[in-house]
């Protein structure tokens, strides 16, 4: 018998121990997987912290191979196979991974002790998940020999340790927010070499089936996902396609002028047959929302004045007009065939410059971002372009003065104003159940507190902190199940909230760590008129997107669909193999019921 297995694993272990027969009292775990629910959420929450100090450790030892191996031949290192690549083969066949799976963990490796410590640090100590550090490596190797690298370092690492929950999305947008404000001019120049560079493209795949991609502007990939989905919904109830079918399909009709039809063979379906070039044509304007501050819609700014900005006064019709006065507010909407875009104060990032040292000096000037919804973080420049678009529209929110805007719809206190839904969705950015990553332009407008449609005035009313965006599928576990949401005005930080979760079992986690008011605090001022004491309207065709009152049901078991689509697939095959001659296994050749 081989024992390469044995030597491999006994190779990986400290002491010669296994795993498995290490005293779990040692590591602190839990003897024994009799646990309460309770118990098993710690030990998983506790884990993932551990996962985290592992994978520090792993980091760690990957890096000290490179300071060992590499950094002396890397200066001088010109043979085919270097100190680099023969480094990475070593942890490639140590681990029994593949050549590019090792030199990936060496580049984090060393992006992370030589250019983002304080990220590692937090990776330590359990802050961050391993899941989210390769999202920040890759944002941020831009920033590598800058002069205000340790500054990006810096502020994600502090941003990382704030109290809450995080997603990919947020960590994403959270990396880009803090490269792209600090180097306009290079981002500029970035975005023109990926605009040149766009293409669209073909790949044979598995199975008969292939891929059709294209790379195009933020906005425009948000526009054609929006015509897709738009068409695709056209479907009744009983279609049988997977969203991402029916989304495959539409786009075929939409290039080859085909119609799109629901495939439940019902003869009273409406949906049977669906013209895709009349959907489109008769739609309505395609919406991209894009929330900015009214000084990027200016340019960048003198890194010196940034901590203190101006903010401007902008008209509905121009992009920028008189300086105002600070701390006056106005939200616009910029439209890319349509772009919503809320202009606030830009922000003033603090940097610990003890941390960052005195050679992480500023760049001469520092630039705004904007907001996607659904896509993330654009650069100023990139904002400004949408500006001057022609199709382009700038919708202030507000006058700039210190009036409330109104909360509600005047004939409807359980529905809020356009100015309150535009306010919360571009706060949350997206469903702010911990950990989720669906859009909050694509979701509900949830009631924190359910309203009382008899008397709004005993709580749950339509409010700046009475509303958080959810998607469909949050909103209604939190409607029909026993998760318990709570949010509420920071006392530490006025104008900005404090969101928790609480599942059924009595455990609570906080809500985002990051959201809207990290990019623009401006956010914080805009203020709102109390909701009506009275009055009620039970109409409930104007009210924001909500759950039934009834919970949805399944049209059968999860496990009964699983296994009729099954049948489906194996009578499908059987017909397949039919119409090509082939015969079915023999009873000894079948494989045993695993």
């Amino acid at each position: 018998m081989s024992d390469r297995g044995v030597g491999a694993a006994g190779a990986a272990q400290v002491g010669g121990v296994p795993w498995p027969e290490r005293d779990p009292a040692t590591l602190r775990l839990p003897p024994s997987f009799d646990l309460p629910v309770d118990g098993h959420l710690d030990a998983l929450a506790d884990l993932a912290a551990g996962a985290g100090y592992l994978e520090w450790r792993r980091y760690r030892h990957v890096a000290a191979l490179h300071t060992e191996l590499v950094v002396p031949e890397e200066d001088h290192d010109e043979r085919a196979v270097d100190a680099y690549a023969q480094c990475a083969a070593r942890i490639a066949t140590a681990l029994s991974v593949s050549q590019y799976v090792a030199e990936r963990l060496l580049d984090n490796a060393v992006a992370l002790r030589d250019r983002l410590p304080r990220v590692f640090e937090c990776l330590r100590d359990g802050v961050v998940s391993p899941t989210f550090i390769r999202t920040i490596v890759s944002r941020t190797e831009l920033i590598h020999g800058r002069p205000y690298q340790g500054q990006v370092d810096a502020d994600i690492a502090a941003a990382l340790r704030k109290p809450g929950s995080w997603s990919t999305a947020r960590v994403r947008d959270l990396c880009d927010q803090m490269v792209y404000r600090r180097d306009p001019d290079a981002v500029r120049e970035r975005r023109e070499e990926a605009l040149k560079g766009r293409c669209f493209f073909t790949e044979a795949g598995l199975d008969g089936m292939g891929t059709v991609g294209a790379t195009m502007s933020a906005e425009r990939a948000a526009i054609v996902a929006r015509v897709v989905e738009r068409l695709a919904a056209q479907v009744c109830k009983h279609d049988s396609r997977s969203t991402g079918a029916r989304a495959s399909d539409a786009l075929f009709a939409l290039v080859k002028h085909a119609p799109f039809g629901c495939d439940c063979a019902r003869p009273e379906c409406a949906f049977a047959a669906v013209d895709a070039d009349e959907v489109a044509a008769n739609a309505a304007r395609i919406v991209i929302h894009v929330v900015t501050d009214t000084t990027t819609l200016i340019g960048p700014v003198p890194a010196n004045t940034a901590a203190h900005p101006q903010a401007q006064n902008v008209e509905t019709t121009a992009v920028a007009a008189d300086q105002g006065v600070a701390d006056e507010v106005t939200v616009e909407e910029v439209v890319v065939d349509e772009a919503a875009a809320v202009a606030v104060e830009p922000e003033a990032v603090p940097v610990d410059e003890a941390a960052v040292g005195e050679a992480a000096a500023e760049p001469e000037l520092v630039d705004g971002v904007g907001f996607v919804a659904g896509l993330g973080i654009i650069s100023g420049a990139h904002v400004r372009d949408l500006a001057t678009d022609p199709g382009t529209i700038i919708r202030p929110l507000g006058d700039g003065t210190d009036t409330p805007l109104p909360a509600t719809q005047p004939a409807d206190p359980y529905r809020p104003s356009a100015a309150l839904d535009a306010y919360v969705r571009a706060r949350d950015r997206y469903c702010t159940w911990p950990g989720c990553n669906r859009p909050a332009w694509d979701g509900d407008l949830d009631h924190i507190t359910e309203y009382d449609h008899t008397h709004p005035e005993r709580g749950g009313q339509t409010s700046a902190t009475g509303l958080g965006a959810k998607c469909r599928f949050h909103h209604l576990l939190k409607t029909f199940a026993d998760f318990v949401d709570d949010q509420y005005d920071d006392p530490d930080h006025p104008g900005r909230i404090i969101r928790t979760v609480t599942i059924p079992e009595g455990r609570t986690v906080l809500g985002p760590a990051y959201t809207g008011f990290d990019t623009h605090p401006g956010l914080d001022v805009i203020v709102f008129g109390d909701p009506p004491t009275n009055g009620k309207n039970t109409s409930s065709t104007h009210r924001t997107p909500t759950p039934d009152s009834t919970e949805p049901t399944r049209p059968a078991p999860r496990t009964e669909q699983k296994h009729a689509r099954r049948r489906q697939e194996r009578n499908r095959n059987r017909l397949r193999n039919n119409l090509n001659g082939v015969r079915p296994p023999e009873p000894d050749d079948a494989p045993p019921p695993f």
